[in-house]
């Protein structure tokens, strides 16, 4: 039977590809907004609860919407295509793929915890803690790109050391926006 749907693997693969994208701008955007509304903060009053309030609502809105479907369509399609495909669990870089999936999994239910404390009035991370978590993101969707595209041509201890390399140049440019935004008052 799974033969007879072999030819739709294109298609799990198109709504796969679709509903990552989506899903990682949902991780983008929510991270923005996380920041936002810790930064509302140093709002004075009535400024800071009205915003406060919107984030609240545009934060559930963003999570419920697009972000939690969206990983939930992208899981469901991959492994459609595993089970397709069950030939790509042979390979080494599939496994690879599938750890960095399940890091973008716990990444996601983190963000959403975030999301339950900021509608709590509970803001256990500054800004800055903020803006270095959401490039943890962008980590993952390079290392998971650059392993799906380069397969087996991929020299482990390079990618690597090359995904080490991104993240400490992230790292750098968030500090440097940081002091940035310090000498321009912000």
């Amino acid at each position: 039977m799974i033969e007879n749907l072999l030819p739709y693997y294109q298609y799990f693969l198109a709504v796969h590809i679709v509903f990552v994208i989506s899903w990682m701008a949902g991780l983008f955007y929510i991270l923005s907004l996380f920041i936002y509304h810790t930064e509302a903060n140093d709002k004075p009053e009535p400024e800071k609860s009205i915003l406060q309030k919107q984030f609240v609502k545009m934060e559930a809105t963003l999570w419920k919407i697009i972000a939690t479907p969206a990983m939930i369509i992208s899981v469901l399609a991959g492994a459609s295509m595993l089970t397709l495909n069950s030939g790509l669990l042979q390979a080494d870089w599939m496994w690879v793929k599938l750890g960095f999936v399940i890091g973008l999994l716990i990444y996601h239910f983190i963000c959403q915890n975030i999301v339950k404390q900021l509608k709590n009035n509970q803001y256990r991370l500054t800004s800055f803690q903020l803006r270095l978590w959401r490039e943890l993101a962008t980590i993952f969707m390079i290392a998971i790109v650059f392993v799906v595209i380069l397969k087996n041509a991929i020299n482990w201890i390079y990618g690597l050391i090359g995904i080490m390399g991104v993240a400490m140049a992230i790292m750098i440019a968030v500090k440097l926006y940081k002091n940035y935004r310090k000498k321009r008052g912000e």
